[in-house]
């Protein structure tokens, strides 16, 4: 599988990480809140599953097996949010034939409640990828893509809040440069704005004035540019920011089992993760809240 990348760093695990520095021994007491994160990228147009003969992928994959996955979930814990990091198109005949109709209708009837876009989300054209929205229930978030002499301003936002169990949840979104990865023809007059100084704008006004508990960054940047050190990924991202919680990311296939930790540029934990390609994992993090509203987090990828 191309660019498949497993990661051997130190991540997360079963164990409760706290975020910001805080003894975890108040989230053990009853008054404890959780909030679930469950997400998906780079998911290609897999509708079906792998085929019996499809190597190490062999049975595994799925929208049907997804849902049932995210419904179980769901049961466990109301407080659940779906996300998605980009690239929903392109990489089967069902986006050839649909065009991207049939991969907007599941993830609606998935109930996603919010996805980036990804580079390959434009092999259509910016107008394919507008021809579609009518398609999808949930909302596009991207904050450094200009939209604004394109058929997609103002259907694109640069964030969105949630509230689950009196948490207030900050989400914003963050593409890839598509200057040499895509055909100008097909992104028209989109526009691409430095990742670092919006996720500063983005991360003022989520914690400032929207005055969110959680913050939480949908990039498709990429994990990491081992070779190519000037180039933004999430874990410099993470690195040179500061009020992120988790990034949840894509591009880059990078088949995370748990979510890294990164020390921020103020020197605490933020969670990076990535759950590869194709719908074969879906991406848990559970975050704890304990009475002062002090955070815990942990997260795996769980196969599909």
């Amino acid at each position: 599988m191309k660019r498949r990348d497993f990661i051997q760093q130190t991540s997360a695990g079963t164990a409760l990480i706290s975020l910001g520095g805080i003894g975890l021994s108040s989230f053990t007491t009853l008054g404890t809140k959780k909030i679930t994160i469950l997400h998906t990228n780079d998911v290609h147009s897999h509708i079906d599953p792998f085929g019996p003969e499809d190597g190490r992928n062999a049975n595994k994959g799925g929208v049907a097996r997804r849902a049932s996955l995210i419904e179980s979930i769901r049961k466990e814990n109301p407080h659940t949010i779906l996300l998605d990091a980009g690239d929903i198109f392109q990489g089967t005949p069902y986006f050839n034939y649909y065009g991207g109709e049939l991969e907007f209708k599941l993830m609606s009837m998935l109930k996603y409640d919010a996805a980036t876009i990804g580079n390959h989300d434009f092999d259509n054209g910016i107008d394919g990828l507008y021809a579609q929205l009518p398609h999808a229930t949930f909302e596009f978030i991207s904050a450094n893509y200009d939209f604004s002499n394109t058929v997609m301003n103002s259907h694109v936002k640069p964030y969105k809040t949630f509230s689950k169990d009196g948490i207030k949840i900050g989400l914003f979104g963050l593409g890839i440069e598509l200057q040499g990865l895509v055909d100008p023809l097909m992104f028209k007059e989109t526009k691409y704005l430095d990742p670092i100084e919006i996720t500063q704008d983005m991360t003022r006004i989520l914690k400032t004035e929207e005055k969110c508990d959680l913050i939480i960054c949908l990039s498709h940047l990429g994990y990491n540019y081992r070779n190519e050190a000037s180039k933004i990924s999430d874990l410099k991202l993470a690195s040179l920011t500061k009020d992120i919680d988790l990034i949840i990311g894509g591009h880059t296939h990078t088949f995370l089992p748990k979510p890294t930790i990164v020390k921020n540029i103020v020197g605490k934990n933020i969670l990076v993760n990535q759950v590869g390609c194709y719908g074969i994992n879906l991406g848990k993090i559970d975050f704890y809240f304990d009475s002062d509203m002090n955070k815990a987090a942990n997260g795996t990828s769980i196969f599909v």
